[in-house]
């Protein structure tokens, strides 16, 4: 047995440095954090650790199939066909090119989102969709509303160093739970509080594994975040905590938002929130009393409609207590811009036609119902190629979606490695390699680390890479790019020297390359990444997104909300379970033992007023469907709020649909993105 290092591919903002035993040409044992990574720092989470029972899992697949039943009733590989690949990709060929002499290559619509962040093997097929002509897609899953709200003020999808974190004294967790999905986060936290005995405060709607170690939480009403976040501004400026030097020198519009935040006291937010005024306030003066505060700025809170004004409203602090001058202050959402690959070979985004339509991601279901809105003007869609992404399951409006899987004139290959929800509507069925059988290339949105990993094992014996995939399918389309000669490790290579950066090989012997930028740039001290060099407390919504009209010109509690009213009086989160990662482990018989079964978590007084008792199966309900789920009794969210955690298979709730069956397509401005924290429903006992 070896230890070889590698990558953790999964959608988390960490991208952990890793050592992993490898038993054999086909098998792989322990998987540990890499001590030696400045970042990883040897720790990682529960769920990658046992990577290896889903590395080897029995029910993985591990050959072609095709569909032999029809659409819509599918539990198991019974209702498909063992094949070879000749005979899989001879079909895929002939109904691609069958559909585009009918309607034309736009009929036609990659689909793929994040269940590999290896830049190689997720966005390849962006490089078969330029190629071909097909529908483009607007990816709005995760961080659309988040990227609106933190480039309208800070100009880039940069921040602080996260390593920095354990210099901070004050350190706010604002909409993410990283004891469940970012545990990293955690280890920096426990250096500062070791070191400096740093405050943790955080916020979130409900009291989560996070809050629970948090010297304050601010446990406020889903959606609430801006009128939080201005109530404080109200009192760093009223309280004397407003570094007004770094504010005339760094920022932008000032005299309109201290004017504007005159009238948004505690007591107002403390109505709008939940919360109570000496909360907010004591939130203010901890936060204003040191410039080492350092903000850990998540998704969760962005998940909203009015999720990119939050975002904006919060990232608002540092730019008035100027803590980004220090060390260990400042703030982090991401990281992505950092990293200047030239990333053409990739994704072909030299060939790129700009006359081909969007598609949005989250509205799959809209698109695949022929939303003449959605399809805009466009023909329909008959054949979806599926990499990375389990829509069954993950996109809004669940009903929607799979009516539209269920089609019978649409074509849909499913490139997996488990008979997920999504695949159970496969025409085509195709076996995945996984991360330790291919080479990747890996930037990372929580660290500023580029990283390399090599195929570690032989996948079993049919199945293929994503990028593997890609290039057979164009070779046979007869689609010319340089991205499609090449092999994963001369991609790797190759797009590394068109960028400037270390070869593959000292990438990968190095252990990662850091693109960090220097700490005056890191902090902004240089200047804001705007046009003018400074933060806009008043931003330009229009610079970020095109649906911009109707949003506040200025931080604020922005009410376009799905609000609790009589019909449905109750909101929902939908948040992470820390044994899932969106679906991945879902599957794993270790992380389904450990989170048990889904429920919903219920305030005691709430279930005393529905006349529910724990353990009952409850009904949760709105127009779009409704979602059979045992109550759990739970004080750790304000009565009127109900939080569901884990997207668990479909088949696991008693009415056979998922929790994103409540949730709606609606897109969040100013460009779009899904609302999954954004719903208001009915709870009924169920008959």
């Amino acid at each position: 047995m070896t230890t070889r290092r590698s990558v953790c591919p999964l959608d988390c903002p960490s991208v952990c440095a890793l050592d992993i035993d490898v038993v054999d040409e086909r098998t792989i044992g322990r998987i540990y954090g890499n001590k030696e990574h400045p970042y990883t720092d040897g720790v990682i989470c529960a769920k990658v650790s046992r990577y290896a029972q889903r590395n080897h899992h029995p029910d993985r697949i591990t050959q072609p199939y095709i569909r032999k039943t029809k659409k819509g009733s599918t539990q198991s590989l019974a209702d498909f066909t063992p094949a070879s690949w000749d005979e899989a990709l001879d079909l895929i060929t002939e109904r691609f090119q069958s559909i585009i002499a009918q309607h034309g290559a736009q009929a036609i619509w990659p689909y793929h989102y994040a269940g590999t962040m290896g830049l190689v093997q997720r966005d390849g097929l962006d490089r078969l969709r330029h190629t071909l002509g097909t529908s483009r897609l607007h990816a709005t899953f995760c961080v659309t509303l988040a990227d609106a709200g933190w480039i309208a003020g800070t100009g880039a999808k940069r921040g602080a160093d996260a390593k920095l974190m354990a210099e901070s004294d004050v350190i706010v967790v604002w909409g993410g739970n990283p004891v469940n999905t970012q545990v990293n986060v955690m280890n920096y936290i426990a250096k500062a509080r070791k070191a400096r005995a740093a405050k943790l405060i955080v916020v979130d709607p409900y009291l989560t594994r996070t809050a629970q170690k948090a010297d304050q939480h601010l446990m406020l009403k889903p959606g609430t975040d801006g009128a939080l976040a201005c109530a404080v501004m109200h009192v760093l400026f009223r309280d004397g905590f407003a570094d007004r030097e770094y504010i005339n020198q760094y920022t932008s519009g000032v005299e309109q938002l201290e004017q504007h935040l005159s009238a948004k006291t505690p007591q107002w937010a403390a109505q709008i929130t939940g919360l109570s005024v000496d909360e907010i306030t004591q939130f203010a003066h901890t936060y204003g009393a040191s410039q080492a505060s350092f903000m850990r700025l998540g998704y969760g809170f962005s998940r909203s409609r009015n999720g990119a004004v939050n975002m904006h409203a919060a990232s608002c602090l540092p730019a008035i207590t100027g803590a980004w001058k220090i060390r260990g202050g400042g703030a982090l959402y991401g990281n992505s811009s950092i990293y200047t690959l030239d990333r053409s070979l990739i994704t072909g985004s030299d060939v790129a036609s700009t006359q081909t339509r969007i598609l949005d991601q989250s509205r799959i279901g809209q698109v695949l119902a022929g939303n003449p809105d959605d399809l805009q003007g466009g023909p329909q869609v008959m054949a979806l190629l599926i990499q990375n992404t389990n829509p069954a399951v993950v996109a809004p409006e669940t009903n929607t979606v799979l009516q539209g899987l269920a089609r019978d004139d649409l074509f849909t290959v499913v490139h997996e490695h488990f008979l997920t929800d999504t695949a159970m509507y496969a025409d085509v069925l195709l076996p995945a390699t996984m991360f330790t059988e291919h080479d990747d290339l890996y930037q990372s949105s929580g660290h500023t680390y580029l990283q390399v990993a090599k195929k570690l094992i032989d996948a079993p014996e049919h199945c293929r890479s994503n990028h593997w995939l890609v290039c057979q399918l164009a070779s046979r389309l007869g689609l010319n790019h340089p991205g499609f000669d090449l092999t994963e490790w001369e991609l790797i290579d190759r797009t590394l020297k068109n960028s400037a950066m270390p070869e593959a090989q000292t990438l990968y012997e190095q252990g990662g390359y850091d693109c960090a930028p220097a700490f005056n740039d890191e902090q902004f001290l240089n200047g804001f990444d705007t046009p003018d060099k400074r933060f806009h407390f008043k931003p330009d919504w229009s610079s970020v997104g095109p649906h911009s009209a109707g949003m506040p010109t200025l931080p604020d509690h922005w009410a376009c909300n799905d609000i609790a009213k009589a019909k449905h009086p109750y909101r929902l989160v939908a948040a992470p379970a820390r044994q899932f990662l969106n679906t991945t482990f879902s599957e794993s018989p270790w992380a389904r033992k450990a989170e048990k079964r889904p429920h919903v978590k219920i305030h005691p007084e709430d279930l005393i007023e529905l006349c529910a008792a724990e353990g009952e199966l409850v009904r949760l309900g709105n127009d779009q469907g409704e979602v059979s789920v045992r109550a759990l009794a739970f004080s750790g969210v304000q009565r009127g709020t109900v939080v569901v955690e884990g997207l668990w298979r479909n088949t696991d709730f008693a009415g056979g649909v998922g929790i994103n069956v409540l949730v709606s397509a609606e897109p969040g401005k100013p460009n779009g993105g899904a609302v999954f924290h954004d719903t208001a429903i009915w709870i009924k006992k169920s008959i």
